[in-house]
């Protein structure tokens, strides 16, 4: 096993990883927990 092999392993499973999390991400059960988080920065508490 080369280093060319183990970079082409570990660029695969970064990528599989990465489509895994925007699935999450977009998935409509989310979405709620999702939106909450989006207007923190603008929830002031004066």
């Amino acid at each position: 096993m080369d280093i060319n092999l183990l970079r082409i392993l570990f660029t695969v499973l970064s990528f599989v990883l990465f489509m895994a999390i925007m699935v999450w991400a977009w998935r409509n059960r989310n979405s709620a927990q999702f939106k909450d988080a989006q207007n923190l920065p603008f929830d002031q508490d004066e």
